[in-house]
């Protein structure tokens, strides 16, 4: 390397882009990376593109989704456990795709960050190739990009893209969902990816809360009332659904992923235009750490249940004849409602939760 170059490069690292950890870094990605193939792929993992080749599919219908982690990675930062969030970003677009009925096929990463180390970056990129292994999914490729100015020193931001298949007419039968229709629960272990803002304000864990240690010292210690610290209840990562539905996927009509929305946004969006749901809270637990949140957020149930998945994962639509095989079928399952006949009812309010205490009010 020239003396210019060399100099070129120490200049672009004093802006904050270091252009030699990153070279560095593609070893240690591709390393990464190749723990989570598939013989499918057809291009050497560093290319400008990745390739995935589907012959051994006859009519295949390709199903995509795209998402983030959100602020969850913020506590992730604050707490040094960075390896969760990679897993929480695959597995939530694995149940984005589930609920078309697809097996996931390969995903693509992209971090951006400020004043990360090469350390840091490596382990959030094993927590996304760890989570693709486990759910049999091709690391296609990735960006990573260094954003000085953007985001404030330490921080970062992780989104990716996720691509299955359907094969031929296989996916699932949301047209077919009726009046009568059972509704099955999987329990959530946690607020998954979604709320963490409202968590992070009642929990006084944003930046304006106080100076780093403070906010990391709060984040750790034991939570009496949780039996472990927020850290541990907050940071547990998403789980897929996909190991747990796949072989029974002929038996459901339709899924829906609780994510953002709520129990009540989410399952509105595969029932008919004339149906709604009723649901028995009582039927399934709720985490405790959503009851926390409540509390020292005196937080109505209204509200919390439009912010967070309130220990709903995912919820599947079935015939109701199979509603009880199917729960003994699937690890964790309960019955928490049925299909009924909306009433006039749009939107959200057609799905009814009953069974809710309020310890806000209490």
């Amino acid at each position: 390397m020239t003396d210019a170059a060399t100099g070129s490069a120490a200049r672009y690292a004093a802006a904050g882009v270091d252009v030699d950890a990153n070279d560095r870094l593609i070893d240690r990605y591709r390393a990464i990376a190749a723990s989570a193939a598939r013989p499918e792929m057809a291009a050497p993992l560093g290319s400008f593109s990745g390739s995935f080749d589907l012959s051994a599919y006859r009519r295949p219908t390709l199903v995509a989704s795209a998402d983030g982690v959100g602020t969850k990675v913020m506590l992730a930062s604050l707490a040094g456990r960075l390896g969760g969030v990679g897993r929480d970003l695959v597995n939530h677009c694995v149940n984005d795709i589930l609920t078309a009925g697809a097996e996931p096929l390969f995903f693509l990463d992209y971090l951006a960050a400020n004043s990360l180390s090469e350390d840091a970056k490596a382990e959030i990129v094993a927590g996304v190739a760890a989570a693709c292994r486990e759910n049999g999914i091709a690391l296609l490729g990735g960006e990573t990009a260094d954003m000085p100015d953007l985001y404030p020193p330490g921080e970062f931001d992780l989104a990716g893209t996720i691509v299955g298949v359907v094969e031929g007419g296989a996916g699932l039968r949301g047209g077919e969902v009726q009046i009568g229709d059972a509704l099955i629960g999987l329990p959530a272990n946690g607020l998954h990816t979604n709320g963490y803002s409202l968590a992070r304000d009642v929990l006084r864990l944003r930046p304006a809360d106080g100076p780093a240690p403070e906010r990391r010292a709060r984040l750790l210690a034991p939570e009496p009332e949780l039996g472990e610290s927020l850290a541990d209840a907050l940071l547990r990562p998403h789980p897929a659904y996909w190991t747990a539905f796949r072989p029974l996927l002929p038996s459901i009509k339709a899924l829906a992923h609780v994510t953002g929305g709520g129990i009540a946004g989410n399952l509105e969006r595969v029932l008919p235009p004339a149906a709604g749901a009723e649901l028995d809270a009582r039927a399934w637990a709720v985490p405790p750490i959503f009851r926390l949140i409540q509390r020292r957020g005196r937080i109505s149930d209204h509200e919390m249940f439009r912010v967070f998945n309130m220990g709903l994962g995912m919820i599947a639509v079935v015939p109701p004849a199979d509603a009880d095989a199917l729960v003994r079928e699937i690890p964790g399952a309960v019955r928490v409602g049925e299909v009924v006949d909306a009433g006039g009812r749009a939107g959200i309010e057609r799905v009814r939760i009953t069974g809710i205490g309020d310890p806000a009010d209490a």
